[in-house]
């Protein structure tokens, strides 16, 4: 669906992205997950067209993605950061104008416009100033508005910044709903709840570079540990400690063990050792490694510095 080929992008002295290459699905459901100012919405704006890049070449569908090629661009639909509506106008008159810049007109927008205002639960205010709605509200009929003219592919460059549970629920439901029935999905974040829900392949960037590529799972092997588990620091747990120091990575802090084991450690062995200790299941806990620990692999920081 997408080619991004070394893609280049300088703003003055500051590399916003540097020779960026990536291959987008049809049907994918992608993740670009990254801090502030890594390089997403700069990203988003060259596959959008509203930007040109310094270097590099990017293609969609098998044109080339161009400011001044009007026919590709209306293949795209852009949830931008910031609400991009009409404070002043109700909802019916934001989506209407919506609609008409894609050449929709008559009966067809009219019921296009119903069916995204109850798609997203704001039926019941469609006549209302947009300047009267919850953030949550704006941010789903932001959504929509880009979604009116059917596109191929949908771009939402952090869809879901400063909105309540309800609303970012919803959003994800919608948008995992339309990947299912076949559109092609871009999604910048820098929640890792967020790619690691949604998204079936994701990319990790940061100052402009893809540090990581592949799905949640190819990614996490990156690490170079697969489980940590955790148990209370007592004296019931000293011997299991003991154990253990020489068989992986063990920390003991704020009176909790945290032990990840050796990649050639079977975890048979640790609950083995436990149970020769006879102590009880509800004193241990795994967690699998995270997105954040891999960020912290590959950086030497956290995701939101």
């Amino acid at each position: 669906m997408l080619n991004i080929a070394s893609v280049t992008k300088r703003y003055g002295s500051l590399t916003a992205l540097d020779g960026v290459s990536l291959d987008i699905g049809r049907g994918e459901f992608f993740g670009l997950l990254g801090p502030n100012g890594a390089g997403k919405s700069t990203l988003m704006s060259l596959v959008a067209g509203l930007r040109a890049p310094d270097s590099g070449t990017l293609t969609l569908d098998g044109a080339t993605v161009s400011a001044r090629d009007a026919a590709t661009r209306r293949s795209l639909g852009l949830v931008p950061q910031h609400i991009a509506l009409y404070p002043n106008l109700n909802a019916v008159e934001n989506l209407t104008i919506f609609g008409q810049l894609y050449a929709m007109k008559g009966a067809a927008l009219r019921q296009s416009v119903e069916s995204a205002l109850a798609s997203v639960g704001l039926a019941d205010r469609s006549r209302d100033p947009v300047k009267t709605f919850s953030g949550g509200m704006q941010r789903r009929l932001n959504l929509v508005a880009a979604l009116l003219h059917r596109p191929k592919l949908l771009l939402c460059d952090e869809p879901t910044v400063g909105v309540d549970p309800q609303s970012r629920n919803a959003i994800f439901e919608i948008l995992q709903q339309l990947n299912r029935e076949g559109l092609t999905i871009i999604y910048s974040t820098h929640y890792m709840e967020e790619a690691t829900r949604l998204c079936s392949r994701i990319g990790v960037i940061e100052h402009g570079r893809i540090l990581a590529l592949g799905t949640l799972d190819e990614l996490l092997a990156r690490l170079p540990f697969e489980e940590e588990i955790r148990f209370p620091a007592t004296p019931e747990t000293a011997a299991l400690a003991a154990l253990l120091a020489a068989e992986g990575d063990f920390v003991t802090s704020e009176g909790t063990h945290r032990f990840r084991p050796r990649p050639d450690y079977p975890l048979s062995s640790f609950f083995a050792l436990a149970e020769s200790q006879k102590l009880p299941a509800r004193f241990f806990t795994s967690q699998r490694p995270t997105l954040e620990a891999l960020f912290l692999h590959l950086t030497g920081r956290k995701l939101r510095e």
